[in-house]
């Protein structure tokens, strides 16, 4: 074989594989999104049942978000530490068994400690999903690739908004819980069919090299080395107080709506479920254009401007939607604003990843952005009490600030492509 053939067959295989990581990933991502909406779908019913309050209903998703942050900043560590497939893998194993085990519960406090624990898993997957998929990926069609990549929580909340409408009128919350069971067999065929990325491998020959050359001080690698790496390093430092903060804005209002909205539409707006999950599964829809449009967009035109738009096109949306929706009007506002709050999403994976070395890129990128979510973690309960004391609407003004901020902060901040997946 010539030197043109067989750089052609490193290519093709070099190519296969990283799309059959990209069909794992989604795969995951899928299974995450629509897990994590089963929650938002079921809160009726859960309220009914349990005679929940507001408050406590929205607690049940700050639950959620507290697990998936703790779950997430651990699964960054566990990808520098294990392996981002390893990673992956266990996290399925742990959400998909910690939702079934919901459909056991039969009181708030056990709804609200199982669906912490599972949580851990759903946080750490979507971690290590988009390391994983940004350590394989051409740099030149990166953001087009992991922006699809985030489709696939849409398409995970298009699949939960159907099993909703299909499952809860005749067979109830529990079966929608059930059936959470069957991503397991993804995770033991991903372990065998996809292999850990070279930036990742060649991390680890690094770190083994400098122990065994004694350049190493210590002998066993902690949790708190890797950020005091980071933190002893002034770029990372700055890079990851930006995203902690950017991703602490973003995640406040992405998942105060999110949880919420199903709930804003049946009880405010007077929806029936099978209205409502209609005109939710239009609103995923244009957010997975919107996330697609948006990869493709910040390749051309640059992470930080694509981020930024989206971001602060929500926030001036928000409002929108809130004062001036109308039964005549509220399907197109909820298409147009699916497409703007999924742009954000479909550059954060790769502007993020970017922002930090490959030593610790695993950690860096699960830290800032689950030291994020804490802060989310508040937003569902928030509206919640908002919505005690006055409506779901004011609680959605409050989140269009959110955005606001989680715009402004990247773009006076946080600069494009400072490092390279591909040439670490």
């Amino acid at each position: 074989m010539d030197a043109a053939a067989q750089a052609s067959a490193i290519a093709q295989a070099k190519t296969s594989t990283w799309v059959l990581v990209f069909v794992f990933c989604f795969l995951g991502l899928l299974i995450d999104g629509a897990d994590l909406m089963l929650l938002s779908y079921s809160l009726s019913s859960l309220k009914a049942e349990f005679g929940l309050s507001n408050v406590e209903a929205g607690s049940l998703g700050s639950f959620t978000l507290a697990g998936m942050a703790i779950g997430g900043i651990y699964g960054g560590w566990a990808c520098d530490r294990f392996g981002r497939v390893k990673t992956v893998v266990w996290s399925i194993v742990l959400f998909s068994v910690g939702t079934v085990v919901l459909g056991l519960t039969h009181s708030y406090w056990q709804f609200a400690i199982t669906r912490f624990f599972a949580s851990l898993g759903i946080g750490a997957l979507y971690v290590a999903c988009n390391t994983l998929m940004a350590e394989y990926v051409p740099t030149r069609y990166r953001t087009t690739v992991l922006g699809t990549l985030q489709a696939g929580w849409s398409v995970g909340y298009i699949v939960a908004t159907l099993l909703a409408g299909w499952i809860l009128p005749t067979h109830g919350w529990r079966w929608l819980f059930y059936i959470a069971i069957i991503p397991v067999i993804l995770a033991v065929v991903m372990q065998g069919l996809v292999p850990e990325p070279q930036a990742w491998l060649k991390a680890q020959a690094e770190r083994v090299r400098k122990k065994v050359n004694g350049i190493r001080k210590v002998t066993t690698e902690k949790h708190q080395s890797q950020y005091k790496l980071i933190f002893a390093d002034p770029q990372a430092r700055r890079m990851f107080i930006s995203w902690s903060l950017t991703a602490g804005f973003l995640q406040f209002g992405y998942y105060g709506v999110n949880n919420w909205m199903p709930t804003y539409l049946e009880s405010e707006l007077g929806m029936n479920l099978q209205s409502m999950t209609g005109y939710m599964v239009g609103t995923y829809t244009a957010m997975i254009l919107g996330k697609v449009l948006a990869g493709v967009a910040a390749d051309r035109l640059g992470r930080r401007a694509v981020f930024a738009f989206g971001a602060l096109g929500t926030a001036i949306f928000l409002p929108v939607i809130v004062l001036f929706q109308s039964p005549e009007n509220i399907l197109w506002m909820l298409v147009v604003f699916g497409f703007l709050y999924g742009i954000p999403y479909g550059v954060n994976a790769t502007y993020m990843t970017e922002s930090f070395e490959a030593k610790f890129r695993g950690s860096a990128v699960g830290g800032a952005y689950n030291i994020g979510r804490l802060g989310a973690a508040i937003a569902p309960a928030a509206i919640g009490f908002l919505a005690s004391h006055g409506s779901i609407g004011v609680g959605f003004l409050v989140m269009g600030a959110a955005y606001f901020i989680c715009g402004l902060i990247p773009a006076l901040l946080i600069k494009d492509k400072q490092f390279d997946p591909q040439k670490q």
